[in-house]
């Protein structure tokens, strides 16, 4: 005998028992009666092969006919071949975004769908140029409404401190948001692009790096000799051994680093082109981190900050020692390592392509990358020992010509 359909009658009188219950309401609907006392509309269904569930609403806020229709609603979806769950996830979304419209949430939706596209410390940076030179002028006005001329005067704020760097990517970032609102139906236009021309622009400039065989030898005789905290000290000496982005090297953990297989292990969160990394460390580098670990090495950070072990060492701590050590923003900065190595590795006839991987350079072609990522590990070990070992011959004086290092072909 076929059960009774359910009345609201029914529905109404159902009284809570000791464990959750339900009631059928045909299709797949039923009430769920809570031990409490609330009662729960919810759909069951199938979809690719999968039982799912759909909440329709609260018992007596929504009603049996009105959840009926919600039911025959959904079931007009699934017969369409659409998932009823997805298109109310996808309808709340689309309200949410109508709802807030202005310029600090849309940049903020947009920073949180961007999580997983960029490197940890690339969305902070980025998250900071809002909040600091964006929010407190346009962050409450609806996105939709902003005109050039008051993002052209968020712009100039920066240009009046010659912040020009600074200036370029807030411009640059907030065209993204502006896109974003665009895409989610909350803006006409990116403003930002009216702007071509009425701002001062920054040329592009090189690192300062000193690529002198006998200079770069006064430069590690120098670090030997720094007499600042021993942190520092760690990190100016791990600096030239691996020539990695300085913000790479401040973040550094000691999870990441296997001292028996002789590597450093990023994860592609950290990396600038989102591609996990591995650092081959030579002997030299080892050495460097196994004095260190006593003393670091019960925290997460390699080189912590000299305030808090909780934080990495700060963006200026090795730029500020080289200061010290009397080498100007001229003539050396931290991520001058790095065309130091680039340019001599080169000129010992090292292979590009294992010194552009070395570097995490992005390779266009990713045939080759999958190539470099599998074949150069073995090279770039040799390389980094061989390097490594070039800098010791500097450090003592020899006047040694690179040549001998050059990798064997053939």
């Amino acid at each position: 005998m076929a059960a009774k359909p359910l009345t609201d009658l029914a529905a109404r009188a159902a009284k809570p028992a000791d464990k959750p219950y339900k009631l059928a309401a045909g299709g797949g609907l039923y009430l769920e009666v809570m031990p409490n006392g609330s009662k729960y509309w919810r759909m069951k269904y199938r979809f690719a092969g999968r039982e799912k569930r759909l909440a329709i609403g609260v018992y007596p806020k929504v009603s049996l006919k009105d959840a009926s229709a919600a039911r025959d609603k959904a079931r007009a979806s699934l017969n369409a071949g659409r998932d009823p769950s997805g298109e109310k996830r996808t309808a709340k979304l689309l309200a949410r975004q109508s709802a807030d419209n202005r310029f600090e949430a849309v940049a903020k939706e947009w920073l949180e769908s961007r999580k997983g596209d960029l490197a940890g410390s690339t969305w902070k940076k980025t998250e900071w140029l809002l909040e600091t030179f964006a929010f407190p002028w346009v962050g409450q006005r609806p996105i939709g409404e902003i005109a050039a001329s008051e993002m052209l005067a968020v712009f100039r704020r920066l240009e009046a401190q010659d912040k020009l760097e600074t200036m370029q990517k807030l411009k640059q970032v907030s065209g993204q948001v502006f896109r974003y609102a665009v895409a989610t139906g909350r803006a006409e236009r990116d403003p930002t692009g009216d702007l071509r021309g009425a701002l001062k622009t920054k040329k592009n400039r090189h690192f300062a790096s000193i690529t002198d065989p006998e200079k770069i030898g006064e430069l590690l005789r120098a670090i030997d000799g720094y007499t600042g905290q021993f942190t520092t000290l760690c990190a100016l000496k791990f600096a030239p051994l691996v020539f990695t982005r300085p913000g790479e090297l401040r973040h550094a953990e000691w999870s990441e680093i296997d001292l028996d297989r002789k590597q450093w292990n990023i994860p592609g969160e950290k990396m600038k082109m989102g591609t996990p990394h591995i650092v081959p460390l030579s002997s030299q580098a080892v050495a460097v981190l196994t004095e260190l670990q006593p003393l670091t090495g019960k925290g997460k950070y390699v080189f912590p900050s000299v305030r808090s072990n909780r934080d990495p060492m700060s963006e200026n701590t090795v730029n500020a020692a080289l200061r010290r050590l009397g080498y100007g923003t001229n003539d050396m900065t931290g991520h001058g390592f790095r065309s130091m190595a680039s340019t001599l590795l080169h000129e010992m006839g090292w292979n590009t392509d294992a010194i552009e991987r070395q570097l995490a350079h992005a390779e266009r072609n990713a045939i080759k990358a999958a190539y470099n990522r599998a074949e150069h590990l073995p090279e770039r070990r040799r390389m980094m020992q061989a390097w490594a070992d070039y800098l010791d011959t500097l450090k003592e004086g020899k006047k040694k010509n690179v040549l001998p290092f050059r990798r064997k072909t053939g």
